[in-house]
């Protein structure tokens, strides 16, 4: 009996032992998910840098290089995620097509929801974050519509209907 056990314990240590260092894959792959920005709050050095998903990023970028549009918030929350309507601004501006981005100066949250303000002077209305990047297509094309030559706002509540009108800005070009 003693023989089966100890017979049993080797082949066990063996089977581990051939597996640890023969089979099991030694590869380490390290994958570091870079968050997309989408506004800072704050000006100059002492801005903080937010993410589209509203959690601030602590590392490594310098503000002054990038071009984001300021939140209207004078410091980050101590939880280092953006809650309620902030959120709702960052997750509009962290869905602005890259062609837009240069355009846009700030966000708030108005009477309708989110708003954002082109550098221009055009207001972009959102409503509420959802549907983001159908919202911004559908800015996109109101804005590059040729027969349009100036606005003061574009409604985008609903994106496959967006509402326009005003004549106070030209297009951003």
């Amino acid at each position: 009996m003693r023989r089966v056990l100890l017979a049993a314990a080797i082949a066990i240590a063996a089977a581990i032992a051939v597996y640890w260092f023969a089979i099991r894959d030694t590869t380490v792959e390290a994958t570091v998910e870079v968050p997309q920005l989408a506004a800072r709050i704050g000006e100059g050095e002492g801005a903080v840098l937010v993410a589209a998903n509203g959690e601030i990023v602590k590392w490594g970028y310098q503000p002054t290089k990038l071009h984001l549009p300021a939140l209207p918030l004078s410091e980050p929350p101590k939880s280092g995620r953006l809650r309620g309507t902030a959120r709702e601004q960052a997750e509009v501006l962290g869905a602005v097509p890259p062609a837009l981005r240069r355009f846009v100066a700030s966000s708030r949250h108005g009477e309708s929801g989110v708003d954002v303000e082109l550098t221009s002077g055009i207001e972009l209305r959102f409503g509420d974050s959802s549907q983001a990047e159908r919202k911004w297509k559908a800015a996109a094309a109101v804005l590059a519509d040729k027969s349009i030559t100036a606005l003061s706002y574009v409604d985008l509540h609903s994106p496959s209907h967006p509402a326009y009108g005003g004549e106070a800005h030209a297009l951003p070009e």
